[in-house]
């Protein structure tokens, strides 16, 4: 890793910021290939580092995941640098394409370098479903949707969140409440 950093410059960047990345490929014209995107999710650790760029080309949508020390990478450049709400938005494979769709020949978006990094507290639609997953249900903790879904189907949901308490027997035989009085009435005589 501080091998490859020696001739690479890694620039900081967070879920949500946008990257345009340079890699070589020897079937190109030019032997090389620039994809821009949206980083959706960042994984890994060390030289198993990844990340994931999508963007929505004529109407398909296109996810690449990049290992992040790889030799093929000739250059990563930040067009926008800002931070979402989530630390994963594999959620806007089920958005409106709109939240996905990037200029491949867009410019970077000016920036100090003493300016706190901008959190995009954006709400994205989605599409009707099915979704690839049940993004409403609390395990998810999703802040970066606006759900459009009847209430109903919300309260539905949330039951979700802790499914075993229906089948939970112990609940029943919970003592919290007696211990907690025998402790007041034992420090109140040991009070005494």
């Amino acid at each position: 890793m501080i091998q490859r950093r020696k001739v690479f410059n890694i620039p900081e960047f967070y879920v949500g910021s946008i990257l345009a990345v340079t890699t070589a490929d020897p079937y190109a014209s030019d032997k090389s290939k620039r994809f821009v995107g949206i980083c959706i999710q960042r994984g890994g650790k060390g030289l198993g580092a990844t990340f994931v760029l999508r963007n929505v080309i004529e109407d398909q949508g296109v996810e690449i995941c990049y290992e992040l020390y790889s030799p093929r990478i000739q250059a990563i450049e930040v067009l926008k640098l800002e931070k979402r709400l989530d630390e994963n938005l594999m959620y806007l494979r089920d958005a409106l394409p709109e939240y996905s769709t990037f200029d491949l020949n867009m410019k970077p978006v000016p920036r100090m370098d003493h300016e706190e990094i901008p959190v995009n507290k954006l709400q994205v639609r989605m599409k009707p479903k099915p979704w690839s997953k049940r993004w409403e249900r609390p395990k998810y903790n999703i802040k970066g949707i606006k759900f459009e879904l009847p209430e109903h189907k919300m309260k539905a949901a949330q039951k979700w969140s802790q499914p075993w308490l229906e089948f939970d027997m112990l609940r029943e035989y919970d003592t919290s409440k007696i211990e907690a009085k025998i402790r007041k009435e034992l420090s109140e005589e040991l009070e005494k």
